[in-house]
């Protein structure tokens, strides 16, 4: 599929609903709490009314992941889903807008001592994140108790990816693009932590299959790969929004032991396991809307 291709100019008319979504972001960042959560919320009930190819999605991978639900429960997961990545949307633009600072008093962070273990080793650190709604409201407030770098996939648009980067450069000490493998274990050699969430389908050719909620699943081989390379702990990160709507808890679980083993599948099927079980604790905040499985085995048919 061919990229769109964007205007050089970022006055040109093509930008205009862009501008407005970065104004917007920025007038959100700044709304009382309550708010930001209200307004969230009806964005996501919008969503889930309106968009309906996102919900076909996200009902199509509920009912692969849990199919122990009824039909009732899974709708009415889907709905929270869309809920959830509504308020997604305002606590994106608070920690993209706003001095991480402020917010200190709404986080809980757990397992802070196996990080700090793990950096005294002076390997630096490969931190393995989750697609949460939470996702970048968390690496602000990781911000307040450890610095790091994050891999992450450029946007399409220029313009919000100009915005997007500068917005995760406040917070991480650098932003390096997913192809940039060199880049990232340069940084790992050098002591740094460098965050990264390789639970989405990037393609046949950069993964293996995997069991993700016992389906197969094309899984990333780079975090093996980059803990290969380097020798560096491996620091699970789980992050998410707490019932209250109005406080968080981040935790570090210990390093992975034996990680990597030289088998790519079992080291795969070892990361969505960790990825499966910080799911369980609230699935509703993970990111069910993209096309988890997207790239199937040769001979199966397409999901989606």
């Amino acid at each position: 599929m061919a990229k769109h291709v964007f205007p050089d100019s970022f006055a040109h008319p093509r930008y205009w609903p862009t501008w407005l979504a970065i104004v917007l972001m920025r007038l959100g960042a700044w709304l009382p709490w309550r708010l930001k959560m209200a307004i969230g919320h009806l964005i996501g009930l919008g969503a889930w009314r309106f968009a309906r190819s996102r919900r076909r999605i996200t009902e199509t991978n509920l009912a692969l992941c849990f199919p122990e639900l009824s039909e009732r429960e899974r709708a009415r997961l889907v709905r929270d889903t869309f809920i959830a990545n509504g308020k997604g949307i305002l606590e994106t633009a608070t920690g993209w807008c706003r001095d991480p600072e402020h917010l200190r008093h709404r986080v809980t962070f757990k397992g802070e001592e196996h990080m700090t273990r793990a950096l005294a080793q002076g390997k630096g650190a490969l931190i393995v994140g989750v697609h949460f709604s939470t996702l970048d409201l968390g690496g602000s407030l990781h911000s307040l108790f450890f610095p790091a770098d994050a891999i992450y996939r450029p946007h399409d648009n220029p313009l919000f990816e100009r915005f997007m980067t500068r917005a995760r450069s406040r917070v991480f000490g650098r932003t390096i693009d997913r192809h940039n493998l060199r880049d990232a274990v340069r940084r790992i050699k050098a002591g740094h932590a460098v965050w990264y969430s390789p639970d989405q389908d990037f393609g046949r050719e950069a993964s293996v299959f995997a069991p993700f909620f016992g389906v197969q699943a094309a899984t990333l081989k780079l975090t093996a790969k980059i803990a290969r390379m380097t020798g560096a702990p491996v620091m699970p990160l789980i992050f998410h929004r707490n019932p209250d709507d109005e406080t968080y808890t981040m935790e570090y679980l210990p390093p992975l032991e034996g990680f990597p083993s030289g088998d790519d599948v079992a080291d795969a099927t070892r990361i969505n396991g960790f990825i499966e079980d910080a799911i369980r604790r609230h699935p509703e905040q993970y990111l069910w809307l993209h096309r988890r499985f997207k790239t199937r085995p040769r001979g199966e048919p397409k999901i989606y």
